[in-house]
Order: C-alpha cells, then sequence, then structure tokens
C-alpha cells in the first residue's frame, strides 16, 4: 500500500517515484528548517536575540556552511514525547568557512524544546566535535539552552560528559571558542569553562551552576539572573567569559577576529598577513615611533597607560583585548608584528600600580599556556613593582596561583621577548618571563630598574640604624626613660616595630618598598629592638636564660643574654 504525505503545496507525494521522494525530501529539510513555532520565533527576536540559524548565516562566509544530521529526530517516548519529534531535536550542527579558513560549529535552538540536551542532540554535537578534531579546524559553539532535557532522565546526562570529555580531548589541539547567546545553567556551563575562550552578550547571556531560586531557598540570598550570572558578572567579577559583546552581531564578529590569530590546529603556523608596509619602511622610525620616548613619566609613582605602549609596537595599532574587565592590573590580548600574530602579557601600572595578585596571575598563566599550545609567540612588556600585599591574598593562595604564571612561562617553548619598561622589582622580575625562566629575547628600556625591591625601601632596610639615630633625637630618648621609671620596660621594643611600620608607611609611594624583602624586615626590626634595648637597659633583676629561649622565639639574633630587656620587679 503507497505511503503518502501532504506537503506544503497539499498535493500528495508517492514516495515510491523518485520525483516523490525528492519531495519528500525537500518536504522534510523545510520542516527541519522551521522546527520552531513562528510564535517562539518572534519571542527570540523580540529579546534581541537571533534564532540558530541565523547566527550561524551571520558568523561564516555566506553560502559555505553544510549542515550535518538535519533531519535527525529523538528516540524518546515517555511523557508525550513520541508526539513531538522535530527535526533536527533543537541543534544546527555542521561546518563552514571563516575567511576562508573551515570552522566546525554547533548551535543550540531555543525554540525548540528551549533549547534543551536530550540523546540525539548530544549525539550530533559529539558527532561534529569528532569531526573537527579529525579534519584539524577550530569548533564554535553556540550555546542557549535550557539545560538537560528531564524527559530523558539521565541518558541526557551522560551526553554532558561526552561533550565534556571531548572538549579535553580538543584542548590545546585545535582552537575551542563558546559563544553564550542565552541561558547556560546546570552542568552546561562546565563546557565553556573548558574551551579557549568564552564569550558572553550584554543583558542576554546567563550562566550559573545552580539558579536563582535555588539560592534563595537554600541560602536565603535574593539574587538576579543578571547579577548571579550575567555578562557582566562573569566577565568583571569571575573572570569565566573573556569578551562581553554589546549585542550578538558584535558577539560573532569578535569571534571571527579572534580566529583570524589562531591556527586551524597546534601542527599548523598562526596565520601570517602580509604587512602594507615593507621590511625597510617597517624599520623604519616615524614620528609615532618617538612618541613612545615621551610615554614614561619621569616620577616612578605616576601611573601611565600601557595600552600605549602595546599600541605603537603592534602593526597599524591593532590589539584585540580579551579579559579587559577581569583582573585589569594585567593585560592580555592578541596582535600582530610585521603580519604575524603575537600574544601581549602586560603590566598596567594604572591598576594597583601593576602589581600581581591572584587574579592576574591565572589570567595571564591561562592566556601564556593557549598561546603556547598554538604555536603564537608571547611579547611581554614588564612595569610591576612586586605581588600585591594582604592577607586576602596569603589566605587566597597566591603562593600557589602566583607559580602558575612561572610555569607557564617556564614550559612554553614559542619564541618569547620581554621589555621591561619601567620597574621589575623582586619575585614579580622573575615571574614576568624574565631571561631566567627561557625568555629568548629581553630588552629594557633607558627607564628600565631592575633590582629587588624600590630605592626607598632599600634605603629603609639598609640604612636602618643610621635612620633611627636620625629620626631618634634626644626627645624620644628621655620619653623612653619615662616609660622605664613607670615600670613599663617592655615599650622600647614596642616602640622599635612601631617606629620600623611608621618608615615602611612613608615608602608607601613605592609600592615595592611596602612589602618586598618582609621577611627579612621583620627580622631586622627585632634586632633594632633589641639594640635599642642594649643602649638603655632597665632597672631589675636580669634573667638570661628566660630571655635567650624569649629570642629564639622570636627570631632575634641576640649577641648576648641580656640582649632583651630585664624584667623590672613588682611589675
Amino acid at each position: 500500500m503507497a505511503s503518502e504525505t501532504a506537503p506544503r503545496d497539499g498535493n500528495p507525494i508517492d514516495i515510491h517515484t523518485t520525483a516523490g521522494k525528492v519531495a519528500d525530501l525537500d518536504k522534510r529539510r523545510y520542516e527541519a528548517i522551521h522546527a520552531g513555532s513562528e510564535r517562539a520565533v518572534e519571542r527570540q527576536h523580540a529579546k534581541g536575540k537571533m534564532t540558530a540559524r541565523e547566527r550561524i548565516d551571520h558568523l561564516v562566509d555566506p553560502g559555505s556552511f553544510i549542515e550535518l544530521d538535519e533531519l535527525a529526530r529523538h528516540r524518546a517516548h515517555d511523557f508525550g514525547m513520541a508526539q513531538t519529534r522535530p527535526y533536527g531535536d533543537g541543534v544546527v550542527t555542521g561546518f563552514g568557512t571563516i575567511d576562508g579558513r573551515q570552522v566546525c560549529v554547533f548551535s543550540q535552538d531555543f525554540t525548540v524544546f528551549g533549547g534543551s540536551l536530550g540523546e540525539v542532540f548530544g549525539e550530533k554535537i559529539v558527532k561534529v566535535m569528532d569531526h573537527a578534531l579529525k579534519v584539524g579546524c577550530p569548533v564554535i559553539g553556540i550555546n542557549d539552552s535550557g539545560g538537560a532535557r528531564i524527559q530523558e532522565g539521565v541518558v541526557a546526562l551522560g551526553l554532558y560528559a561526552e561533550i565534556f570529555y571531548r572538549n579535553v580531548m580538543a584542548s590545546g589541539v585545535i582552537p575551542q571558542i563558546s559563544l553564550i547567546m542565552g541561558p547556560c545553567a546546570g552542568g552546561a556551563v562546565y563546557s565553556p569553562a573548558i574551551t579557549d575562550f568564552t564569550l558572553m552578550v550584554d543583558q542576554i547571556s546567563h550562566m550559573f551552576i545552580t539558579g536563582p531560586d535555588v539560592i534563595k531557598t537554600v541560602t536565603g540570598e535574593e539574587v538576579s539572573f543578571e547579577d548571579l550570572g550575567g555578562a557582566h558578572a562573569h566577565n568583571a567579577k569571575s573572570g569565566v567569559a573573556h569578551y562581553r559583546a554589546a549585542d550578538e552581531q558584535d558577539c560573532l564578529e569578535f569571534a571571527r577576529e579572534l580566529l583570524s590569530y589562531l591556527p586551524s590546529n597546534n601542527l599548523e603556523d598562526p596565520p601570517v598577513l602580509t604587512p602594507a608596509l615593507g621590511p625597510e619602511e617597517i624599520c623604519e622610525l616615524t614620528d609615532e615611533d618617538a612618541e613612545l620616548d615621551t610615554v614614561i613619566p619621569d616620577s616612578a609613582n605616576q601611573p601611565y597607560d600601557m595600552h600605549t605602549v602595546i599600541e605603537h609596537v603592534l602593526d597599524d595599532g591593532e590589539f584585540c583585548e580579551i579579559h579587559s574587565e577581569f583582573a585589569k592590573n594585567i593585560i592580555c590580548g592578541f596582535g600582530r608584528v610585521a603580519g604575524a600574530s603575537v600574544g601581549v602579557v602586560a603590566n598596567q601600572p594604572m591598576h594597583f600600580a601593576g602589581c600581581l595578585d591572584i587574579n592576574a596571575s591565572e589570567k595571564a598563566a591561562r592566556f601564556v599556556r593557549t598561546c603556547d599550545a598554538f604555536g603564537v609567540p608571547v611579547l611581554t612588556f614588564v612595569d610591576v613593582p612586586g605581588f600585591l600585599p594582604g592577607t586576602d591574598q596569603e589566605w587566597g593562595g597566591i603562593i600557589r596561583r602566583g607559580a602558575k604564571l612561572i610555569y607557564a612561562y617556564a614550559e612554553a617553548t614559542v619564541p618569547k621577548i620581554t621589555v621591561i619598561t619601567r620597574k621589575a622589582y623582586g619575585g614579580a622580575y622573575d615571574v614576568m618571563g624574565s631571561k631566567h625562566l627561557g625568555g629568548d629575547i629581553n630588552l629594557a628600556w633607558p627607564t628600565a630598574s631592575i633590582a629587588v625591591m624600590g630605592a626607598q625601601g632599600a634605603v629603609n632596610i639598609l640604612y636602618r640604624r643610621e635612620l633611627a639615630r636620625q629620626r631618634g633625637g634626644k626627645g624620644r630618648h628621655q620619653e623612653h626613660q619615662g616609660d622605664r621609671v613607670r615600670g613599663h620596660a617592655s615599650q622600647p621594643v614596642r616602640g622599635g616595630r612601631a617606629r620600623l611600620r611608621g618608615r615602611r608607611d612613608q615608602a608607601s609611594g613605592d609600592p615595592a618598598g611596602d612589602y618586598q624583602g618582609t621577611a627579612r624586615a621583620a627580622d631586622e626590626a627585632a634586632d633594632a629592638a633589641a639594640e635599642e634595648a642594649r643602649k638603655h637597659p632597665a632597672v631589675g633583676t636580669a634573667r638570661p636564660k628566660r630571655n635567650r629561649v624569649r629570642a629564639q622565639r622570636i627570631g632575634l639574633r641576640a649577641a648576648t643574654p641580656c640582649s632583651l630587656p630585664a624584667r623590672v620587679e613588682g611589675t
């Protein structure tokens, strides 16, 4: 018995004929393209969002997209799922070209089942990711999904894990870029987190593990979707996202620009553009080059914008910055020098005087490792007075996290060029691409200053006794004598430490003087206190043994058993 279906024009189709089969295929493709209802598409557009296919059309070169598994449908039967089986199952997958280079793409369709991930949905994504790994081309994922499809149960969760596995296998092999263009909640957020770059759209994108309702139920805390996981939150606070786009068009264009600096895979070289100027013209000094002579202020404590230096060095002043809102004390991004792609890492004196902290260390470390994975040379501009001091940094793990930046520079095998523009102090000098970590070429501007710490901080330690004598005077000596008469024999120790803290406070204009050499400064402070006590011994019965034990506990290098002031009888 012949099976007939009604096409769009209402004429019957005989699928037993070639013409009928072609017509039936056209009908199915039409239904796949229009899988979402007109009402759902209107709601999508009303929110300022494109459909899944519109996004792909704007991302890839015109007419280059080839779709895979266009007619795949889910196989679920529970909860009435058998009555609704749209073609494509809520995700569009395939490959096309960007600037003539092949890329694989998947785009989740929120107009079909809210973009929820089911078994077939996940299998389509896994298939296109496997294809990208096989041919060695970048993969771009456009996320707009409500999460796992509850009707299909644990099978959907299993496909999430399959996607995560391929994200890990592709990491450092092919570039992976995630575009968040709607909700991305629950376990789904881990796929973008594993990829190389995550782009979000302001007021449209949302990423979170648990939503506002769950948070309110568990903790009683009230928070909006935007404050919890919006584009601003993840660009400026968490650092999960690398770019905040003004709209979807801006997001898609930035993804295209980002790919222009990266190779298709880790076996190819990054793209090289033919520079507009010839080799002789590039090396010729211009008025713009001469402006670099005046960028660095005369005062070592006056900030300046490192972007100015970067843009003067890169071709045409074009700098593709990523993570611009997160850890602003360090700058990361891509540019070109003589047409070749380079990754730029630079301290930013405009924020925290360019000090390294936890967020800056992790931001730069991840970027350096990404450049190393894809053969992009690293160009580093250094103006760093040290690591940011504070209990929040120490307890937050600055030692462990700062070590990541050391590891990233040391293991990188790409060409590494470091330019020291001004300060390079203490351990931060080592960390920022120094030659001791394998830097290939290290250059210093005339304004460069490489040292253990700033000059003022060094003077405060090296000439502490002379400074103490000059600042002490007769009045302070009499004050200490009066304290001891009143029975406060321990006052000189506290006074000595307070004076040292005062000297450090006066050096606060130089961030390095505040915290470089902290351990040595503490030891010398106690030594200075002991010296003060020897000059003005207190009246009373000395207890040498007790003082020796006490000196060992606080780290004093006592010259005599009585180096600490004796305790006054009766106190």
